[in-house]
């Protein structure tokens, strides 16, 4: 795809939509407890495996062809780039329309009120603004 300058954003959060969001699970995790109560992504190594193979009726496995599209990568499903701001200096490094705000987790709750309520005056979307 294009960069992100010369998409438009209604194309962008289409693309989103679109995306395939495609779980990988380690080979067998539905046959044994150990690996059901911890299915996460290990290759495929032996000889004979089916899934190595990637015979019919067998999990994905991953490739390069099932990456994000480079113009929507990192991307918040409302099409903004996701930002995490730590104090009230940080937001004048970003435009309202191309940014999603984040408050740090290690922010203090005064600190977070007084990030919020300058966030909102100039015009952020805050993705977790709602109060310890």
């Amino acid at each position: 795809m294009v960069s992100n300058a010369k998409v438009s954003r209604k194309l962008l959060v289409k693309a989103i939509k679109k995306k395939r969001d495609i779980v990988f699970y380690r080979n067998v995790w539905w046959k044994f407890a150990k690996f059901r109560n911890n299915p996460v992504w290990r290759k495929p190594k032996g000889k004979d495996n089916p899934m190595r193979l990637k015979l019919k009726g067998h999990p994905p496995v991953v490739n390069a062809g099932f990456r994000t599209p480079t113009s929507i990568r990192g991307m918040h499903p409302s099409g903004l780039v996701s930002v995490v701001v730590n104090n009230v200096s940080d937001l004048s490094k970003y435009r309202p329309d191309k940014v999603l705000i984040y408050v740090g987790g290690s922010v203090g709750l005064r600190k977070k009120l007084e990030i919020i309520s300058k966030a909102k005056e100039a015009g952020f979307l805050i993705a977790n603004e709602g109060v310890r």
